[in-house]
């Protein structure tokens, strides 16, 4: 269903409307800058809380240090997965798992949709979220996405665009219901001119239904503010400010149904006496409604029975079509404005994939991970040919011209490759470390290739230019340690150590990069779509293929971090290699039975 924009209310704020199966348009207001940039600083607080919270942990809980050599380690591994998963699972847990919304989003009363209103998806949430790479250059300042968020038209940064994702306000508890009062007839109306200019008018309308909300600080600062600049126009006798602003409110409300009843004669009476009948006799069942919504949001409707899911969906036609005939009856833009938030809560109850429909696991990692990167292999064969040809060059390069090592390579690598030649008449292998020391070295090895992933996919909303960079330098890099180690005639021990884990760590990161690609053709070569769209369409496979390289990256740093680096006779790397060879042909055959685009209606799917 297409997303038009809808032209800014008078409040200024900004919305777009979404048409519903039911033939109904709900417009969601859009979330501003202030409420995004606020909602990011204090979930970027919280992130750095945990964080922390982890290394506090980790220095007095002294790692390794009273325990066991082996139990230190497994410390140490755990906190590093732990550090890894609140680095970069924070925003797609809470908005993928917690309806769209982060602690930080839920304070400030806003949440990440589809743009077709329906509620996130994690497929949606982690290709958001994984996209700050590239919002957040340079420096992680955000100097890409600010510019977006605050000039795109919907306020979209480039994950959402990508992702296929809005912010919108959603706080429908908090938006006052326009009072029906007493039910007027023409005998009734109060034929007085309004004493209030719209401004102040307007200004006392947001501020009397609000009383009771106020806490005392507030009430004690804005009540005689509010007073004050209406006694200029009303005279004040002294009494409870609260009591003569609510008395004010009501007169000045009724005189100015009054003018509306006058121009419109018996017709706009009968018109302003059916809204608020309307309102009145429908209020209670709209309250309801929202209540039951917000919680069969947060479970499901699959805990429901299934008559109690035909009842609920017929409440939520009902409130539909309520929403419906209040603009009908002209009802009062507050009272359409809550309306509209309670239908938006109920569209996400029913139409939301959450407790509903679940991907199997097993499905997930053997088949349609597999199928996308099958379906998209000569993506990873270009990816694999823009790594391979700078690393052929720096091999090259190191041989030719041994001097240049000190210039390009880190001083690390150029010592192991000096005490290479001990370390083999020692009987060590290449960064060998004791066994005790094992899981840390394979989580870090885990994390830090998983990031590498991560960029490679983000950076594709370049055009694919950073993805192209991150290939050829880390292909770059890998020739040139190559080349350096082969000066030192050493390169069969540094190989020895590659071999285990290499085949699966290589593919991994050629998956990756075929992801990054896969977004960058959306910009240069959207076909038949629109640029949008494309990237959204294309963004839904690429982020399997970031499933696919991270499922085989985890396998490859437990290879690595407890093979390649252990004491292992270098006949057993080599083995692993070779079955490590297999199991990739096996993965991509497992591929091809898969070989089809994703289903709009899986969960890591966006629906559209």
């Amino acid at each position: 269903m297409p997303v038009t924009r809808v032209q800014s209310q008078p409040t200024f704020t900004r919305r777009i409307s979404i048409e519903t199966p039911e033939h109904v348009v709900l417009e969601l207001e859009l979330a501003g800058f202030g409420s995004r940039v606020a909602a990011a600083m204090l979930d970027t607080l919280l992130q750095v809380g945990l964080l922390l919270l982890i290394v506090l942990v980790l220095v007095l809980g002294g790692v390794g240090a009273g325990v066991g050599d082996v139990v230190g380690g497994w410390v140490s591994a755990i906190i590093i997965v732990l550090w890894f998963a609140a680095l970069w699972g924070y925003f797609t847990l809470f908005e993928g798992l917690g309806g769209g919304r982060t602690p930080g989003k839920r304070r400030l009363g806003i949440r990440v949709v589809m743009d077709t209103g329906h509620p996130v998806t994690f497929g949606a949430a982690a290709i958001r979220n994984l996209l700050r790479i590239a919002d957040a250059q340079p420096f992680n300042l955000y100097l890409v996405g600010l510019p977006f968020l605050f000039f795109q038209r919907h306020h979209r940064r480039l994950g959402d665009l990508v992702a296929g994702t809005i912010v919108v306000y959603d706080r429908p508890a908090e938006t006052i219901l326009a009072s029906a009062g007493s039910i007027e007839t023409e005998d009734t109306i109060v034929h007085e001119p309004p004493l209030l200019s719209d401004d102040e008018f307007r200004l006392l309308d947001r501020v009397v239904p609000r009383l009771a909300e106020l806490d005392a600080a507030t009430r004690r600062r804005l009540v005689p503010q509010v007073t004050a600049r209406m006694a200029q126009r009303v005279e004040w006798d002294g009494r409870r400010p609260e009591g003569f602003l609510t008395e004010l409110h009501q007169a000045e409300l009724a005189r100015r149904r009054a003018r509306t009843a006058t121009r419109g004669g018996r017709e706009g009476a009968k018109a302003s006496g059916s809204a608020e009948r309307f309102v009145a006799l429908r209020q209670a069942t709209w309250e309801k409604f929202r209540i039951d919504a917000m919680q069969l949001e947060r479970h499901g409707l699959a805990k429901l029975p299934g008559g109690e899911i035909t009842a609920f969906a017929r409440s939520y036609r009902a409130i539909t079509a309520d929403l419906a005939r209040a603009r009908t009856y002209g009802v009062d833009p507050r009272t359409i404005a809550y309306l509209e938030r309670v239908a938006g809560v109920g569209h996400n109850a029913v139409y939301g994939l959450r407790g509903v429909r679940r991907l199997p696991l097993r499905r997930l990692l053997l088949t349609d991970l597999p199928g996308a990167a099958y379906r998209h292999r000569r993506l990873v064969v270009l990816a694999a040919a823009i790594f391979v040809l700078p690393g052929l060059a720096g091999y090259a390069m190191l041989r030719e011209q041994p001097t240049i090592a000190e210039q390009i390579l880190p001083p690390v690598m150029i010592e192991r490759a000096e005490s290479g030649e001990y370390a083999i008449a020692s009987g060590r292998g290449y960064a060998e470390v004791p066994s005790p020391y094992l899981p840390t070295v394979a989580s870090q090895i885990i994390a830090n290739n998983v990031q590498v992933a991560f960029a490679a996919f983000a950076l594709g909303i370049t055009a694919g230019i950073g993805t192209v960079l991150v290939l050829a330098f880390n292909g770059l890099f890998f020739g040139a340690v190559m080349g350096l180690f082969a000066n030192y005639g050493i390169l069969g021990w540094l190989l020895t150590f590659v071999a285990g884990h290499g085949v699966l760590e290589l593919t991994a990161i050629f998956i990756a990069g075929a992801a990054g690609l896969l977004v960058g053709t959306a910009i240069l070569a959207p076909g038949d779509l629109t640029r949008r769209d494309a990237l959204v369409v294309h963004g839904r496979e690429a982020i399997r293929l970031v499933g696919a390289a991270a499922s085989l990256l985890l396998l490859a740093g437990i290879i690595e971090g407890f093979l390649s680096a252990s004491a292992a006779p270098p006949t057993l790397k080599v083995s692993v290699s070779a079955v490590s060879v297999l199991l990739v042909g096996l993965y991509f055959y497992a591929g091809r039975g898969a070989d089809r685009p994703a289903d709009p209606g899986e969960s890591l799917s966006t629906p559209r």
